[in-house]
C-alpha cells in the first residue's frame, strides 16, 4: 500500500495520474476491505487473477454498454470488485451516473451494517489517503463527487426501480435473492434506464430472473467459482465422480445442511440449488439413456360431431408427437391397453395444456401434446379423439385429467360426449349414493405429493419410459415449498418450445397422471407369453430371471 505525507506534491501527482489510468492499480495500491473473520479485520485491497478478470471485463461491458451476469460461490468478493469498480470510475470519469440495488434499503445504505452496499464506498473512503478523495457529497443513499459531476445512487427493489432513470450502469446485486414478481419487474424497469446491467447474486434455484439470464447464450457472464480462490482451491482434488474438491471445500461441505447448500452457496449450480422433487442426476441420466426425437409428428383429425378420429396428417411441426409409427393410415397395435392423461390451461397462451399417451404393455410414454392455446373445451374433443383412436383393447383409452379449474370445462366436453373410461375421485363427502364419485384427479397437497412420488419412482425404477426430452428436462423444476407443496419452481419460465409464455410443469403432470392410468384402471397384467421381445416390459423380466438365477447360486 502507498501512503506519502504532506510533502511529495509531484509524486501525488504522477500517483493520480496512474491510479485514473488503471483501475487494477488503485486498488491494489489504495483500496481497502474488511474481513471480520480475521485478526485483523481491515485488511489491504489485493485483488487475486479472477478478481483482476472481472474487474476489467465490467469495465470494459460499461465502456461498450453491454449487460453482464457475476455467477459466483459465495465469499468470493463479487460485490466489493463490482462497487470498487464504480467507485473508480465515479472518482476518475467525468458526469457518470450509477445505481446501486440490493432487495431492501438496509442492504442499501445502512449505518455501521457491512452488508449494507454503500457501508463498503465509506470504508473503502475511510482508508484512503485525503489527498486522493475529491471533494464529495455524502448524504443518505447517494454519493456525489463535486469534483466531476458524478454520483452514485441506491434503491431498493421495487418494480418500479430506475424506471424513467438515465445511468451509466446498474448494479443489481444477489439478484437472485429478489422475490420473483420483483426481479422480472426490475429487468423490465431498468432496461431502458442503461445500457449496462450488472447481475451479481449465488443462485437460488430456477424460480426467478438471475436463472433466465444464466441461460442466454448471448449475456455476457463472469463465473467466479471457488476452485479460481488460490487459497480456497489450496489442495484441490478430483473424487471418483470427476467434481472438483480441495480440503476447504470438503470443510465447507461438511459445515453446509444440504445437498441445496452446497449447490447454492459453493457449487454455482442453479439445478441443485433448488429444493428439486425429481434427482437432477437421475433426469440427465433418462435424458441420455431413453430420450429421442418423436418417429412422427402431426395433426390429428377427426368428426366434429362424433369425435372419431378420421387422419393423422404428418408434418415436421405438428404438436402431436408420436413413438410409435401409425400404419395404414390409423393403424396402431391393438394387442394392448392405452392411458392419457392430461393437464388443462386456459388456453389464452401462459401455459401449456399438456397430453400424455402411454402403452400399458410396454411401460412406455408413446405419445405427447403440448399447446398452450387451445381453450379446454377443444382440447376435450381432441383428447376423446386421441382416446378414441388409442382405444386398444378396449372402446376407449383409459383418461385421467386435472379436474379443478379449466379441467371443468374440459371434463364437462369429455363426460358429455359419451366418453366413460376415465378416472373417477372417490367423494367422501357425496350425500347421494349414485354420487359417490366425481370424474377426474383432485390436487389436494397430499395427492399431489404422492402423484409425483409414485411417478418419480417408477421413472428411477424403469417401470415408465419417458421418450420426451422436454418432459423429462421439466422434471428438474419441480420443487419442493416450504409448507410442503409439490409444484413447478418457476413463476415465470424461459421461453418454451410450445411457445407458452409460462411452463407450470405441464409435462410432468400429464406423464405422471398417464401413469397413474397406466397402473390402475387402463393396465393390463401382462402374461409371460404376451410379451413382445425387445419390449420393456420383456426387459424387465429378463433382467429378473438373470437376477433370481445369481440368488440361486
Amino acid at each position: 500500500m502507498i501512503r506519502l505525507g504532506n510533502e511529495g506534491a509531484k509524486e501525488k501527482s504522477a500517483l493520480l495520474s496512474m491510479c485514473a489510468q488503471d483501475p487494477l492499480f488503485y486498488v491494489n495500491a489504495f483500496g481497502w476491505t474488511y474481513d471480520p473473520r480475521l485478526p485483523v479485520s481491515t485488511i489491504p485491497f489485493i485483488t487475486y487473477p479472477f478478481q483482476d478478470d472481472a474487474i476489467l471485463q465490467i469495465v470494459d461491458c460499461i465502456e461498450k454498454g453491454e449487460d453482464l451476469l457475476v455467477a459466483k460461490s459465495r465469499d468470493m468478493g463479487a460485490s466489493w470488485v463490482i462497487l470498487v469498480t464504480f467507485e473508480w470510475l465515479w472518482r476518475f470519469r467525468h458526469g457518470q451516473s450509477f445505481l446501486v440495488v440490493s432487495r431492501n434499503e438496509d442492504y442499501v445504505d445502512k449505518a455501521g451494517n457491512p452488508k449494507s452496499l454503500f457501508w463498503k464506498f465509506d470504508f473503502l473512503h475511510k482508508n484512503m489517503p485525503g489527498w486522493l478523495l475529491p471533494n464529495m457529497t455524502r448524504t443518505r443513499l447517494r454519493m456525489s463527487n463535486d469534483d466531476n459531476g458524478s454520483s452514485v445512487d441506491g434503491e431498493s427493489t421495487t418494480g418500479d426501480v430506475a424506471r424513467g432513470d438515465r445511468r451509466t450502469a446498474i448494479m443489481l446485486d444477489e439478484f437472485a435473492a429478489f422475490e420473483a414478481t420483483d426481479g422480472y419487474r426490475a429487468l423490465s424497469a431498468t432496461r431502458d434506464a442503461t445500457r449496462c446491467r450488472i447481475f451479481n447474486s449465488t443462485p437460488n434455484g430456477s424460480s426467478n430472473a438471475f436463472y433466465d439470464l444464466a441461460q442466454k447464450q448471448d449475456l455476457r457472464q463472469i463465473r467466479m467459482h471457488w476452485s479460481q480462490h488460490p487459497v480456497k482451491a489450496e489442495g484441490m482434488y478430483v473424487d471418483s465422480a470427476g467434481k472438483a474438491r480441495s480440503p476447504w471445500y470438503d470443510r465447507e461441505c461438511r459445515r453446509c445442511a444440504n445437498a441445496t447448500e452446497i449447490a447454492q452457496e459453493l457449487d454455482i449450480d442453479f439445478a441443485g440449488s433448488d429444493y428439486l422433487f425429481f434427482d437432477a442426476s437421475m433426469i440427465d441420466r433418462l435424458v441420455a439413456q431413453t430420450g429421442c426425437p418423436p418417429y412422427v409428428r402431426g395433426e390429428l383429425e377427426f368428426d366434429p360431431q362424433t369425435l372419431e378420429p378420421t387422419a393423422f396428417v404428418e408434418h415436421g411441426h405438428g404438436k402431436l408427437k408420436l413413438w410409435v409409427r401409425p400404419t395404414l393410415g390409423l393403424k396402431l397395435p391393438e394387442d394392448r391397453n392405452y392411458a392419457i392423461g392430461v393437464d388443462i390451461a386456459t388456453g389464452t397462451g401462459s401455459s401449456n395444456s399438456a397430453i400424455a399417451i402411454g402403452d400399458c404393455l410396454t411401460g412406455e410414454k408413446i405419445g405427447e401434446y403440448v399447446n398452450p392455446k387451445i381453450r379446454p373445451d377443444e382440447l376435450g374433443r381432441l383428447a376423446v379423439a386421441i382416446g378414441k383412436w388409442f382405444k386398444g383393447m378396449q372402446k376407449e383409452a383409459f383418461m385421467v385429467w386435472e379436474a379443478p379449474g379449466p379441467g371443468r370445462n374440459f371434463g364437462d366436453v369429455v363426460m358429455q360426449s359419451g366418453y366413460r373410461n376415465v378416472y373417477y375421485r372417490k367423494n367422501e363427502l357425496s350425500i347421494t349414493a349414485k354420487a359417490g364419485t366425481v370424474p377426474g384427479w383432485w390436487p389436494t397437497k397430499d395427492e399431489k405429493r404422492a402423484l409425483y412420488g409414485e411417478y418419480r419412482r417408477a421413472l428411477n425404477e424403469g417401470e415408465f419410459q419417458n421418450r420426451s426430452v422436454d418432459a423429462l428436462r421439466e422434471c428438474k423444476e419441480i420443487v419442493y415449498t416450504d409448507s410442503g407443496w409439490v409444484i413447478h419452481g418457476r413463476s415465470m419460465a424461459t421461453p418454451d418450445p410450445s411457445g407458452a409464455r409460462e411452463n407450470h410443469g405441464d409435462r410432468p403432470t400429464a406423464d405422471a397422471l398417464c401413469w397413474k392410468g397406466m397402473r390402475g384402471k387402463g393396465q393390463q397384467k401382462v402374461t409371460d407369453a404376451e410379451m413382445l421381445p425387445g419390449s420393456l416390459a420383456w426387459r424387465r423380466l429378463m433382467a429378473q430371471q438373470r437376477k433370481s438365477k445369481k440368488a440361486e447360486w
